[in-house]
């Protein structure tokens, strides 16, 4: 049972150190480490302390169905309100506070498991529901895969403890329930490892980790800060040294004038380009408020309507909704912006540019589709990568979908390109419930 503690235990520290501020991977170290806490039981009795046993027990059948309970709530995004979380945390605690208050410790701990199973196994299961509710209800279709993914490593084994730990208590109570708990726990490490392995990551892709383009936003980020400054520096060198150098050869010699216009034009559109970059590149603080999204898609187009109209860009565009998020009019506007930009420059002349406002489920979808080129297999996993661009032009940088993942990332949502090679590009803004007001 000691392998079965650190195997546990060890997973609970890999999902802190990942990400402690994340709240949702705070409850899954929780709920991992009270589950853990039951391997201790026989080194306790073994080295002579039975009463630490008893209270480990006390702790172990007590806060693991709390701590899984609490974390599917989170993980499930079906509660968005904050407030009412903590309302559902300190009311959920209630029970397995009365019970470990009121178990008796000594002489020998004697847990009432009639009373455990009619309240940890409504727990337990209404724990897998919100997991496959979760599913169910997701329309992005990268979390869905993620969410399904949780719920084949967690359901099973959730439901194992429930019938060889609580159930066995009460009907087999010599039974050795931990021989058969065990093996579930051996299936959900196995296929957690397999999924880390596939999808390249050690959160196993269930929305414990990071996400990959995450760090690398954060590194190029602060490299853009750091070859900004030392750049900016540099011109700036240049600009100074060009205005001694002109009055000095004003007078002595004139045709060196327009070299030196020369090096300041340059030195100044490598600024421009130096200034562009990092304003895609710095880290984006939203200043969040409600806004009607309908009408900030129109804004969009109208700010766009000189580019359309130059390329005589037919706009089909279907609000089948108009929904009140909370979001930054600022910089989502930007973002959709880039959208359309991207969009108009991929497809000739007469193309025509389609958007789409919809709910679907409880969140809000906004698809903005053309029938352009559209982007080859191998160049779509990529384009959010910055400095990536499909467009081979030096005026391009690449930074556009970047900033536009790093937005709705920083939203609460997320965006997914959709194409194919002379058929077109879709790129479908996913707002999650949390973010909509109404509508």
């Amino acid at each position: 049972m000691i392998y079965y503690f650190f195997a546990l235990l060890t997973a609970a520290v890999i999902l802190l150190a990942n990400n402690p501020r994340s709240e949702m991977n705070r409850w899954a170290a929780f709920f991992l480490s009270a589950a853990a806490i039951g391997g201790l039981t026989d080194v306790l009795i073994n080295y002579g302390y039975d009463e630490w046993a008893n209270i480990e027990q006390l702790l172990n059948h007590t806060l693991t169905p709390y701590g899984i309970l609490i974390f599917s709530i989170i993980y499930s995004e079906l509660v968005p309100s904050s407030r009412t979380r903590l309302y559902l945390k300190l009311a959920l605690l209630l029970l397995p506070a009365w019970m470990m208050l009121t178990t008796p410790l000594e002489p020998e701990i004697d847990i009432n498991f009639s009373l455990l199973l009619g309240w940890a196994a409504p727990y337990y299961i209404a724990a897998c529901l919100l997991l496959i509710i979760s599913v169910w209800k997701e329309t992005n279709s990268r979390k869905r895969r993620n969410r399904l993914i949780a719920t084949i490593i967690i359901v099973p084994t959730i439901l194992a403890a429930l019938l060889f730990i609580n159930v066995a208590a009460i009907v087999a109570p010599d039974m050795d329930a931990f021989r058969y708990v065990s093996l579930f726990i051996i299936y959900s490490l196995s296929v957690a490892l397999i999924c880390a392995f596939i999808y390249g990551v050690l959160g196993v892709k269930l929305r414990f980790e990071k996400d990959p383009l995450e760090g690398t936003m954060k590194a190029v980020s602060s490299g853009a800060v750091q070859l900004n400054h030392s750049i900016k520096n540099e011109i700036g060198k240049i600009a100074i040294s060009s205005d001694n150098l002109k009055r000095e050869l004003s007078r002595h010699s004139p045709e060196s004038l327009s070299h030196l216009d020369i090096i300041s034009a340059a030195s100044g559109h490598m600024l421009d380009m130096v200034n562009r970059i990092h304003s895609q590149m710095k880290d984006i603080v939203l200043v969040e408020k409600p806004l009607r999204l309908d009408l900030l898609v129109q804004g969009s187009l109208l700010l766009h309507q000189g580019l359309l109209e130059q390329k005589r860009i037919r706009v089909h565009a279907d609000y089948l909704c108009e929904p009140v998020i909370s979001g930054d009019p600022v910089h989502l506007s930007e973002a959709i912006g880039n959208v359309l930009t991207n969009a108009a420059e991929a497809m000739e002349a007469e193309g025509i540019l389609s958007i789409r406002l919809e709910r679907v489920k409880r969140s809000v979808q906004l698809t903005i589709g053309d029938n352009g080129r559209g982007i080859p297999t191998d160049q779509l996993e990529r384009v959010f990568e910055p400095f990536f661009s499909t467009k081979n032009r030096q005026s391009n940088f690449g930074l556009g979908l970047s900033y536009v993942y790093n937005v709705m990332k920083k939203s609460g949502g997320s965006v997914d390109v959709i194409s194919r090679v002379n058929e077109g590009t879709a790129v479908v803004f996913h707002f999650a419930a949390k973010s909509i007001r109404q509508g």
